[in-house]
């Protein structure tokens, strides 16, 4: 048998993206929802077409935030409770709702890419089901969820991450912080911004990658705020009375953070005058929502895969 250490070697460097034709294979559920419909009427797509110009079009599916909860007994009391409780949170279908999407990938489209929070917690069993659906190939954006080691008290900043990097990037190939990968002409850069911000490395990493000339996908959990967008997370997250206005709700968490931090507020201004950018794909809020984000770029965010939520993006 390979060894897993030199398997994931060779992948590393690799991209954004999974082929279809390399998803492992599953048994069909057995529909409980609208049994006499079918499997795939459970899933809520939406669509989008991303004009470029392109001599070969080609589609993904976009998925995030499966919240996938499990853990072996071994593990411990800890763990064991924490699957209890987010399995309540997220209904426990997350499982059968990743199945669903990779089916239908299979079928429909030929990449399929996930930006993130496939994982709750980290935990053995949830690595595992990690490898199990997606290959131990699987390459994708992490989420703030992949970082969160039970372990030790949850911070959303750089210096709690440092402890657990070499455990993600074993279970995820590539480099966790930003990658590259061309396909069909059209680069698609991945980044980790999982509290909102971006770093100056990073920033460094993805102006190189302007200078190949070729139009860019970028590929984040968290999405770049629009007015917009943060308007409607809000009233889905926070605001419970009526909506009688437009007014844009006072800046707060991720979204205040990226108005405040110099890093990455100069780098969405660089990005709203950058014309090689066409599109921007997120995850995180667990609403399917866009906006246009610069005159050459839409950005799309997709709703909770936990939800059976995804959407497929054509690139033409």
């Amino acid at each position: 048998m390979t060894d897993r250490r030199s398997f994931l070697k060779r992948l590393a460097g690799t991209g954004a993206l999974l082929a279809t034709s390399q998803l492992p294979s599953f048994a069909e559920d057995k529909p409980e929802i609208f049994p006499e419909r079918g499997r795939f009427e459970r899933l809520s797509m939406s669509y989008a077409t991303v004009e470029i110009g392109l001599e070969r079009p080609f589609s993904l599916l976009h998925i995030s935030d499966s919240h996938l909860t499990d853990a072996y007994p071994h593990e411990g009391e800890r763990q064991l409770n924490e699957k209890a409780r987010r399995t309540r949170t997220f209904g426990g279908r997350q499982e059968e709702a990743l199945r669903d999407a990779l089916a239908w990938a299979k079928e429909h489209v030929e990449y399929v890419l996930h930006t993130g929070d496939i994982i709750d917690w980290q935990s053995e069993a949830n690595f595992d089901l990690v490898a199990k659906y997606f290959g131990e190939g699987f390459i994708g954006n992490i989420g703030n969820h992949e970082y969160k080691d039970l372990t030790r008290d949850y911070k959303e900043d750089e210096a709690y991450k440092d402890p657990t990097r070499k455990l993600l990037q074993e279970h995820f190939p590539g480099d966790i912080l930003f990658t590259s990968q061309v396909l069909h002409g059209v680069n698609f850069i991945t980044l980790d911004d999982v509290y909102g911000t971006v770093t100056k490395e990073q920033v460094r990493r993805f102006k190189k990658e302007v200078r190949k000339g070729l139009p860019i996908v970028l590929c984040m959990h968290v999405p770049f705020y629009t007015d917009k967008i943060y308007r409607e997370n809000c009233r889905f997250w926070r605001t419970r009375e009526p909506m009688t206005s437009g007014e844009v709700p006072e800046y707060t968490g991720d979204c205040l953070v990226q108005k405040t931090d110099k890093v990455t507020r100069d780098f969405i201004a660089y990005l709203k005058k950058e014309p090689l950018l066409k599109c921007i794909l997120a995850g995180h809020l667990h609403i399917t929502t866009e906006d246009q984000f610069s005159p050459t770029c839409r950005e799309y965010v997709v709703g909770g895969g936990f939800l059976f939520t995804g959407r497929e993006v054509l690139f033409i």
